[in-house]
């Protein structure tokens, strides 16, 4: 595991922020489902202004999506500080479920009460496009770095999009998995069943 470098007091506050955001979205998702939740009400029960939240997000999608992002951000730092005698499949899996390890989640069980609304935000295409479009790139780098392969050809960005795909697929099982499963045993079983499909390049 690496150790994330030290914030200074200015990028804290901004992270608290967005975080507190993130959260406020998320509660208010639950209270009263995805198309009663507004931009004004995520800043009212964060405790900012309208325009402090537009000056962190473009929509109330980003900021829902927030917490999966910044997951997967960590996540591709991870991917690079991997052992270069790695696999690559090995590498990913252990470098996406550590940020759920550290966040506390590889022990939660599925929300019953909660999976249309989970539901729903997953397969919004809003969602999908805040969470592609922050990581995509970066993910695509990451594995061409890894694999001595141009980060504009093919394989790399298959990979970044399949391992992406999972993950959405695993978040959206989650909430109704029969019999009940944590997000990161779901999460391992996606990324294994993407890598016996699509092994490395020799």
């Amino acid at each position: 595991m690496t150790t994330e470098p030290a914030l200074g007091l200015r990028e804290r506050k901004k992270l608290d922020t967005r975080r507190a955001l993130s959260d406020a979205a998320l509660e208010l998702l639950f209270e009263r489902g995805l198309d009663h939740v507004l931009r004004e009400d995520i800043a009212a029960r964060a405790g900012v202004s309208v325009r402090t939240f537009n000056n962190y997000f473009a929509n109330k999608y980003e900021a829902l999506a927030y917490r999966q992002i910044d997951r997967i951000r960590r996540g591709i730092e991870l991917l690079r500080a991997r052992p270069t005698g790695e696999s690559l499949w090995a590498a990913i899996t252990e470098a996406m479920l550590e940020p759920l390890r550290v966040d506390g989640l590889d022990a939660d069980p599925p929300p019953r009460d909660r999976p249309t609304e989970v539901r729903k935000l997953v397969v919004s295409p809003e969602a999908q496009a805040a969470l592609t479009r922050t990581t995509t790139d970066a993910f695509t780098e990451a594995v061409a770095e890894r694999t001595g392969t141009d980060p504009g050809t093919l394989y790399p960005r298959l990979v970044a999009e399949a391992v992406l795909g999972a993950l959405v697929a695993a978040i959206e099982v989650y909430p109704r998995c029969d019999p009940p499963a944590s997000i990161t045993a779901l999460t391992r079983q996606a990324l294994e069943l993407v890598a016996a499909g699509l092994p490395e390049p020799h």
